[in-house]
């Protein structure tokens, strides 16, 4: 029988939302347990699906309205090139510290372990087909294959 002793073994991150700050948050949270030994597995439903679109995942934007981490009135957030401003500001910050684009990350997430599932009722809903996506997405999969994927002691859980 296995001992556990209440350790983290595998990370199940869901993505719903591909704005660049979210999209960032999972994959660094992903890429870290890697780092720590842990086993990670995301799975991008809803609007989460941009981060591994083909076409998308380039133009992912900082959400400026209703995002109190901005500061700003949402009215001000609101006014044509903001949202296009704050993205380009945020980029080049994390070009300092040498982040890296988000099809790159994709990339130092696979090549590191962690599985990548698109959610088969949102790639209907949006009439996504697996060639959409990131070349090497693990394969669309319901939330009932999720929860599957996810059994066992020491798994979480988390929901950016």
């Amino acid at each position: 029988m296995n001992e556990f002793n209440g350790e983290i073994r595998k990370m199940m991150i869901i993505l719903s939302k591909a704005t660049l700050e979210n999209v960032y948050a999972a994959f660094v949270l992903a890429n870290g347990a890697r780092m720590e030994g842990i086993e990670a597995e995301m799975f991008f439903t809803f609007f989460g699906l941009e981060a591994i679109h083909k076409k998308k995942l380039e133009h992912l934007h900082v959400a400026t309205v209703g995002n109190p981490a901005m500061h700003m009135p949402t009215m001000l957030g609101g006014l044509p090139g903001m949202e296009a401003l704050a993205t380009s500001m945020m980029k080049k910050e994390m070009e300092k510290i040498d982040m890296p684009d988000v099809h790159e990350f994709l990339d130092i997430l696979k090549a590191s372990g962690v599985k990548l599932w698109a959610c088969k009722l949102a790639m209907e809903m949006f009439h996504y087909k697996k060639e959409d996506m990131y070349d090497d997405v693990d394969g669309i999969i319901t939330v009932g294959d999720f929860y599957n994927q996810g059994q066992g002691l020491g798994t979480h859980m988390l929901f950016v």
